[in-house]
């Protein structure tokens, strides 16, 4: 027991209240943590993404895959060592325990620099000028027909497969991906805190099983990396790619994160991008208005044309071969991430991007009218 009290690692324990305590101050100091996001984070955001970005692949994948692998040597060493250290036992256990304690206080501390206190930065609604207030049903029903009718406009602009479904119009993943990040660059001009600097997003190898844990995208952290599932269908890729260059960017909130893939889609030259981030705010406000008013919606869906109920058919195909106790599990996880991150709603929090696409259209007529 003395000889693993003496160990100099246990110093690395210290990370643990250092990054807890730096959480709470971020969460009663709105104002601190906005500063942190735009000065300190920004800074070792992009250094980070640099680094990791001279890599074509995902460093952050190889560095799960090897961490797994480490993690299975590790433990059958330990039952090695504990089959043939009799009298030592415990405090061959003990020490096992501590190291893997200290591992998880340093990616505790990584995990809140470089993510964590962004949560509890101010709000991409507050920073740009779009007052989130209730809106009426006529509201939604008049945003979700007219992003119906551009998704049926755009749809006529991309290309297609064999059977009639929307394939992105190249099929290098390294052009599609530039693309994401010059549309972000440019929506970068008209919203300075998405200001360029950052690679861009990168091909997940094990795709097929990240659909299996309903995960189309991940923001990795520790390399500074937007990571894309390339398995699901086309037309989800582009906006995928532009929300997981959100989160690089700072803003962590899942429903921040959608708006921003929106209009960054929205600015881009590729009409790949245009209608899949126009699908994205489609669905989202169809779901919305499809609680609040089931006639409302399915008027709208009988004005969508072939292509899009198309797309939007082999979607759910698609996703519905994963249900199963995986998807389940993954889901769970990510709720109760979402929910330790200031996103009380859990999962649901990804509806309110809906507030933030009515906000913005209130802004347009408001504009028009001038």
């Amino acid at each position: 027991m003395k000889k693993v009290l003496k160990l100099r690692r246990l110093r690395l324990l210290l990370l643990v209240p250092a990054a807890f305590f730096a959480t709470l101050f971020a969460s009663r100091h709105q104002a601190a943590a906005e500063w942190y996001a735009r000065h300190p984070y920004a800074a070792l955001s992009r250094a980070g993404n640099a680094v990791t970005g001279l890599a074509p692949f995902s460093v952050g994948e190889l560095l799960v895959f090897l961490l797994a692998a480490a993690l299975v040597i590790l433990v059958a060493r330990l039952v090695a060592r504990l089959a043939r250290g009799k009298g030592r036992r415990a405090e061959i256990a003990l020490r096992f325990f501590v190291n893997l304690l200290c591992f998880a206080g340093v990616l505790y501390f990584i995990f809140t620099v470089a993510c964590g206190i962004n949560y509890y930065r101010t709000t991409f609604a507050e920073t740009c000028g779009l007052p989130v207030k209730p809106s009426s049903t006529a509201e939604l029903m008049r945003l979700t027909k007219s992003l119906a009718s551009d998704a049926n406009a755009q749809r006529g602009k991309v290309k297609t497969d064999r059977q009639g479904v929307m394939e992105l119009g190249t099929q290098d993943f390294s052009r599609t991906a530039r693309v994401a990040k010059q549309s972000f660059d440019r929506l970068g001009a008209e919203y300075p805190l998405l200001s360029p600097g950052y690679g861009a997003p990168k091909p997940v190898l094990s795709s097929r099983l990240m659909s299996r844990c309903n995960i189309t995208g991940m923001f990795f952290p520790f390399t500074f990396e937007a990571n894309v599932n390339t398995d699901v269908p086309a037309y989800t890729i582009p906006v995928t790619m532009c929300h997981e260059l959100s989160h690089l960017r700072g803003f962590m909130r899942e429903d921040e994160a959608n708006f921003i893939g929106y209009l960054a889609c929205e600015k881009s030259d590729s009409p790949d991008f245009r209608y899949s981030g126009t699908m994205l705010a489609f669905t989202c406000a169809s779901n919305a208005l499809l609680s609040a008013d089931e006639k409302a919606d399915a008027a709208v869906w009988s004005g969508l044309g072939a292509g899009v109920r198309k797309d939007l058919a082999c979607n759910s195909a698609y996703w519905k071969q994963f249900e199963g106790p995986v998807a389940k599990m993954s889901d769970s996880v990510n709720d109760s991430y979402l929910k330790a991150n200031r996103q009380s709603d859990g999962v649901q929090s990804y509806g309110r991007m809906v507030d933030l696409l009515l906000a913005l259209q209130r802004k347009e007529a408001a504009s028009a009218k001038k």
